[in-house]
């Protein structure tokens, strides 16, 4: 690939060599290109997500959710990475650190600890934190957030009302959003969602 999907984004995190080489589709050249094959997916994964009542609490879930929206793309799609990333927790940690997510957020549930959005919006920026991809982990979260938002009776997120991947503006503002989330602060990424 001649424009690596990932490199000179400092919001997107570096793919290594090995999961570069992981790329299905041979003629993708360019970053839209790679946009473009994986927004199919991502399409495809949401329509197969919404189309019946699904547990997103449930790590086999949030794995096959990955696996469908980039199992057209990446070999590796639908499977915890193994190698460092410049956020997220060690490797090795992912499958501990998701399972007490889960746990967390069933907790906040039972226990209306948060409303809704606050515990979905909570719920992504932890996912999308533990990193537990290769790539792809913020639009997965943002799935996964609507999906439960949807379950606890609410309504789907806007996410600013249009496709992260298109503008340069849109994608930082949620960036510094989950940024300030990751600080325990939700008012900036609650706007952002609900706008």
């Amino acid at each position: 690939m001649n424009d690596p999907p990932i490199a000179g984004d400092d919001a997107a995190t570096p793919l290594t060599p090995g999961e570069h080489r992981d790329l299905i589709p041979s003629y993708i050249t360019n970053r839209d290109q790679l946009n473009e094959v994986e927004q199919l997916g991502i399409a495809e994964a949401d329509r197969w997500a919404f189309s019946r009542k699904r547990d997103v609490l449930d790590e086999r879930f949030l794995l096959d959710l990955h696996k469908r929206m980039f199992r057209d793309v990446w070999k590796w799609a639908g499977t915890f990475r193994k190698t460092p990333r410049n956020i997220g927790v060690e490797a090795y940690r992912i499958a501990v650190d998701l399972r007490q997510l889960l746990d967390d957020v069933r907790y906040w549930i039972t226990h209306s600890t948060y409303g809704p959005d606050e515990i979905a919006l909570r719920f992504h920026v932890r996912l999308a934190w533990i990193h537990p991809f290769p790539n792809g982990n913020g639009r997965h979260a943002r799935l996964a957030a609507d999906l439960l938002v949807v379950s606890l009776g609410g309504e789907r997120f806007s996410w600013g009302g249009g496709r992260l991947i298109d503008t340069d503006t849109l994608r930082k503002t949620y960036i510094t959003a989950v940024r300030a989330g990751d600080r325990h602060d939700f008012a900036p990424l609650l706007s952002f969602a609900r706008s």
